[in-house]
């Protein structure tokens, strides 16, 4: 069981391990590692994830348990942790917010795919990207509507929603989902040679996507922020696949869906929170941190509850 679970996990992580000694012993250069991910993310994944929405049942694709329990327990999470950072830490609100969007807004893509893929096959896959479809939507919107509540500075809730939904919807990955969409409710069928270059382009996604996220990880450096950093990893990595799975059971979810809901919820921060944090010009250093420290733990984490989802 240990080996099969090893098999899973190992080969995503070593070509995140790949991508960051690549740079950090200088083998190849912040250039490279811009254009592999450039490359990944504007071309590769999104049309791994156009693949999965053009031909996904979309009869049978979108169960509101998966999707209540997912998110029910990462709001949750994400209002445990504005509040604690609070109390904890002496945050102000602003501040607190900017932090805890980590505990919101997690690496399904670039992790969760690959890890899930392999731990349950297409499937399992199809299951995970009806998550992601709308990962930026209701992330975003939390954060946002949390953000423009608590803070008393800066752009109005009005300019800030126009800033951030305008750059997610330039996003890449969401233009893949939307034209996978598209041409699924259309009923479209793409002629083969396309559909072969996709595939071919499809093939390629997670091993640069992995390898390129690597090397990005280098420019990330812990430093004082690294106790916050640590107890915002743990809210992301344990408590969040706690919750989803206790949200699965109340909601009468078991099986696969409630096998890729948890494993979905055990992925650390993604970039966005650091991004997030930039957006406000608030907490910063420990979101960087949080991406950092969360993606290196989860290695551990994420083994622990294949093996528990597994056996």
């Amino acid at each position: 069981m240990l080996l099969f679970i090893f098999n899973i996990v190992a080969p995503v992580f070593l070509f995140l391990i790949a991508g960051y000694l690549s740079v950090k012993t200088r083998l190849t250069s912040d250039m490279v590692i811009d254009g592999v991910m450039r490359f990944a993310s504007v071309v590769a994944v999104p049309c791994l994830l156009f693949h999965a929405t053009s031909t996904i049942d979309l009869n049978t694709a979108y169960d509101w348990r998966v999707l209540v329990a997912y998110y029910a327990s990462a709001i949750s999470c994400f209002l445990l942790a504005v509040i604690s950072t609070q109390k904890l830490s002496n945050r102000r609100p602003g501040e607190a917010v900017a932090v805890g969007f980590s505990t919101l807004y997690f690496n399904l893509v670039l992790l969760g795919v690959p890890i899930t893929e392999r731990a349950f096959g297409e499937e399992g896959l199809l299951l995970a990207v009806t998550l992601i479809s709308i990962h930026g939507v209701v992330g975003y919107f939390i954060g946002i509507l949390v953000m423009e509540g608590v803070r008393a500075d800066g752009r109005t809730f009005a300019q800030t929603l126009t800033v951030a939904f305008g750059a997610m919807f330039k996003n890449p990955f969401m233009i893949g989902l939307i034209l996978g969409f598209a041409v699924n409710i259309a009923g479209l069928q793409l002629p083969q040679m396309l559909l072969d270059f996709i595939n071919m382009l499809k093939q390629a996604a997670l091993p640069c996507a992995l390898f390129g996220l690597g090397g990005i990880l280098v420019r990330y450096k812990l430093n004082n922020n690294l106790k916050e950093a640590g107890y915002l990893s743990a809210i992301g990595l344990l408590l969040h696949p706690i919750l989803a799975f206790l949200f699965c059971v109340l909601v009468g979810l078991d099986g696969l869906g409630r096998n890729v809901v948890v494993l979905m919820a055990a992925m650390p921060a993604g970039v966005n929170a650091y991004l997030f944090a930039q957006l406000y010009s608030r907490g910063v250093g420990t979101a960087a941190n949080t991406v950092l420290l969360g993606t290196g733990l989860s290695v551990l984490t994420i083994s622990a509850w294949l093996y528990i989802l597994i056996i």
